[in-house]
């Protein structure tokens, strides 16, 4: 009988010890990645996602990151209750702020990553701030407002060491990786001009501000919304998208569909960093022979012309032509005269010494120039593909981010977003270039309409027209500091 006792007493200790250790382990599984030290990969192999702005795009970026089967959307912020509600009921355990500062404060040891879902003007101070506590980051794009910042978010990334990507998900698709293919078997010889065009923007642009006063809603913090921005009264339908359309909040055009249509030329020819730029833009015309002049206020139509310099890719420098408010190039001559040029409103078309090609808004529906070059197409894969396209594009960063930094190759991590992005705010200093003004002799000019802007990339200065510089870093509002590294 006592030997019974004996053996079931060991039986239940060691059921105990079990037991005990089960619950330790799982205690330790869900400890933040932050943690165990930078790059470790946690027991749990999920990865923990602060998300800032998480409705409209939020919404969805956070949902595609749960989808991946490996990330929990543990905190959500956003100073809009009305656009957060979807994201609160779709993730009823995660906490949720409305001041972005103050959840990094109070819960950055209870997360491993950032996702930055909010508008252009406050990306670059909130992904900093992630990646200085040594959060990996997922920023919207443009993953910046201004030059300066891009520059800064590119060298940050590297500096903290931590995995970054864009959320251009194009980047992801097959297409570019397809093009690649072809311009490296010789398809279309030496690219040297791009065009890429726009049906956006889709929202008002060339207006004045409004002068009706409108009350805040209660659901909406005005203040933080503002961020870095300059304080003006509340108006009504700039939230939630109509920013877009306003220089001290959005970045136009070139900001909304820029990453998705020039990424593809800049992945194909390893572009970098441009060395000119110049523009015309198009008016809007409040009387007789009176053109509105409202600098505030993207123009609703636009053609840049950047110059990049010879890649290792290219015998020479590359134009590349961006045009937006639906001014569309040329149709090429080998497209036939019903045949659909892009995607019928977006597309981007290379132009080489042999030939074209050309592809729709993600880098979808690769193709080359005539059609009938396609049939019976067969070139070898160099590339590898992601998995399900852009909709990969979430789960590679997720996947990276649980492997560590440099662990895992992205498609649109920081080293690459940030030229691809500065050289969309670089068109954006010349169209803002075009409205600014001087007085000489008594009369209004405009030096920026009839100029090329010439770009030091070192300085991160235009050298030949000192007040479009304004542009490459704006002054944060007061309360608001200056980002540093």
């Amino acid at each position: 009988m006592k030997q019974k006792e004996e053996e079931n007493k060991i039986i239940n200790n060691r059921r105990d010890f079990i037991k005990t250790t089960a619950i330790a382990a799982a205690a330790f599984m869900i400890v933040p990645r932050h943690v165990l030290g930078r790059g470790f990969v946690a027991p749990s192999d999920r990865l923990s996602i602060a998300s800032i702005g998480v409705g409209g795009k939020g919404k969805s970026d956070i949902a595609m990151f749960a989808s991946s089967g490996r990330a929990d959307i543990s905190f959500l912020c956003d100073v809009d209750t009305r656009r957060a509600a979807a994201s609160v009921n779709a993730f009823p355990k995660a906490k949720f702020y409305k001041d972005w500062r103050e959840m990094l404060d109070k819960e950055h040891k209870n997360f491993d990553a950032v996702s930055v879902s909010t508008p252009d003007h406050n990306h670059a101070i909130q992904a900093l701030a992630a990646m200085q506590l040594g959060k990996h980051v997922y920023v919207q794009k443009p993953m910046a407002h201004d030059m300066y910042e891009a520059r800064i978010l590119t060298q940050a990334a590297k500096k903290y060491k931590v995995v970054t990507q864009m959320g251009n998900q194009g980047a992801s698709n097959d297409g570019t990786r397809i093009m690649k293919e072809w311009y490296e078997a010789g398809l279309i010889g030496d690219v040297h001009t791009i065009h890429a065009w726009t049906d956006r923007p889709v929202w008002p642009q060339g207006i004045p501000w409004s002068a009706n006063k409108a009350d805040i809603p209660k659901e909406l913090d005005w203040d933080l919304w503002l961020g870095t921005a300059p304080y003006k009264e509340y108006v009504n339908k700039l939230v939630p998208f109509n920013w877009r359309g306003w220089w001290d909040y959005g970045t136009g055009a070139l900001g909304d569909m820029g990453c998705h249509l020039l990424e593809a030329p800049f992945s194909v020819l390893n572009l970098k960093y441009a060395k000119d730029v110049q523009c015309s833009v198009g008016s809007v015309y409040v009387d007789e022979f009176q053109r509105g002049y409202f600098p505030e206020s993207c123009p609703p139509s636009s053609h840049v012309t950047l110059t990049f310099p010879k890649t290792e890719k290219t015998n020479g420098d590359i134009a590349v032509h961006w045009m937006d408010g639906g001014i569309q190039p040329e149709r090429p001559s080998e497209l036939g005269p019903n045949e659909i040029f892009g995607d019928g409103g977006n597309g981007t078309l290379f132009t080489g010494t042999k030939g074209k090609m050309m592809c729709d808004t993600y880098g979808l529906n690769p193709r080359l120039l005539p059609l009938s070059k396609n049939e019976n197409l067969n070139v070898a894969q160099k590339y590898s593909r992601v998995k399900d396209g852009s909709e990969g594009h979430y789960r590679q960063w997720v996947e990276a981010a649980i492997a560590g930094y440099g662990k895992k190759e992205l498609s649109s991590p920081f080293e690459i977003a940030g030229p691809l992005t500065e050289a969309l705010l670089m068109a954006n200093l010349a169209i803002r270039g075009y409205d600014v003004m001087r007085e000489e002799l008594g009369e209004e000019v405009y030096p920026g309409r009839s100029a090329k802007l010439l770009w030091d990339n070192d300085a991160m200065k235009i050298t030949n027209f000192d007040e479009v510089n304004q542009f490459v870093k704006r002054d944060y509002r007061q309360g608001w500091n200056a980002l540093t590294l």
